[in-house]
Order: structure tokens, then sequence, then C-alpha cells
């Protein structure tokens, strides 16, 4: 099924995500994906979770996600997947402009914050595994010079990230230090979602 072998399932994994960058991920790794994006309103899910941690949603939204597309798909087995960008307990979202970029990057100058990336595996509707990892990255002082050139240079696909950054291109001159994984920071932990796989027997062993 897939072109390393490795995969043994009847049929594909289903992505319930639209990002591709987790589906690139996921075929990096040689699994066959099928994806199939959750119709969900994730803020209107984060706003009925006002009392849940940065974790938590996280949590709640990749959960839901899978649920909501494994009810569609009898039978298959469903990956959803969600991160959250933690500054202190608050949760920073997507920027909506490059004038909210900037405001961003400018909270997150000097500071370290987390990213937690939430994964869940469902099946007939109903979540048979759930994870979250986490990344802790400390941003260095960021001048108001800077923030510009940065935003200049990277353009409008940063408005797509959390954060405004994308640490796998320009996103790099953000930091003075990283601690996890690359593929948590990317939104998708490769490491316990092959183990979780080889354990449902869905991968080679």
């Amino acid at each position: 099924m897939s072109e390393t072998g490795l995969w043994t399932g009847e049929a594909p994994l289903v992505l319930a995500s639209a990002s591709v960058i987790r589906r690139a991920l996921a075929q990096s790794a040689g699994l066959p994906v099928e994806v199939h994006p959750a119709a969900i309103d994730e803020r209107g899910l984060e706003a009925s979770l006002a009392a849940a941690t940065p974790l938590q949603v996280a949590a709640a939204l990749s959960v839901t996600k899978a649920e909501a597309v494994s009810r569609l798909m009898p039978g298959r087995i469903v990956l959803g997947a969600d991160q959250t960008l933690d500054l202190g307990g608050k949760t920073l979202h997507k920027p909506a402009t490059m004038q909210e970029a900037a405001n961003q990057l400018g909270m997150l100058s000097g500071r370290t914050h987390r990213l937690h990336a939430g994964l869940a595996l469902a099946l007939n509707g109903r979540a048979v595994w759930r994870h979250v990892e986490t990344a802790t990255l400390q941003v260095r002082a960021l001048s108001a010079a800077f923030i510009h050139a940065y935003l200049e240079a990277a353009g409008e696909p940063i408005l797509k990230s959390v954060g405004a950054y994308q640490i796998e291109r320009l996103g790099m001159h953000l930091f003075d230090k990283v601690e996890g994984d690359h593929t948590t920071i990317m939104g998708l932990p490769l490491l316990p979602l092959l183990r979780q796989l080889r354990n449902m027997d869905l991968l080679h062993d």
C-alpha cells in the first residue's frame, strides 16, 4: 500500500486535515494518506472550552476532527491533528493580517512559548488513541526593524502559521533555542504516531 512497503493496513490512513505540511510529513514516513478535512467550527469549539488550557484545547480539537471524519468513513482509521501556541497560558491563533503577524511577533519577542501538537486516531466515530506532544521555543529579542524586514521577506504565507513563523523557512531566524522534536514543531509528531500505528499492527514492527 505504501511506497516503502511498511504500511500493512488494507486502506490508506485518512487524514482529517487540509494541512499540506501534515500530509507531506505523513507521506515522508511512508504512510499512504487519503485527505478528508474535518468540517468543524474550531474557534466555536475552543470558545466552549473556556477553562481549558492550550494543551487541552489541542487535544480536544484533534479528537473532534478525527471523530467527525470517522463517523463519515466507517471501518477506516482516521488521524486528527491540531496544534496550539501557548504563551504563558494564553493561546495564540494564526494572524489574519500582516499587522496582526507583527503584533504576535512583538508578543513573542524575548519570551519562551510552547507548541502543543495533539494527535488522535479514530475508528467508527470513536477515538481509540489520543496524544499530545510539546515543544518549547525561545524567541530572541526582536527589534521592530527586524520584524518589519522579516515580514517583508517571508510574505503572506506566514499568515498560515500560528505565531507568524514557519520554522522550516525564514522563521528559524527568530529563535535562540528550540527544545522538541522537529515534527512536533511542524504539527505532526511522527515518533508517537508511528509507535501507535505499530501497536495497532498497521505498520511492520
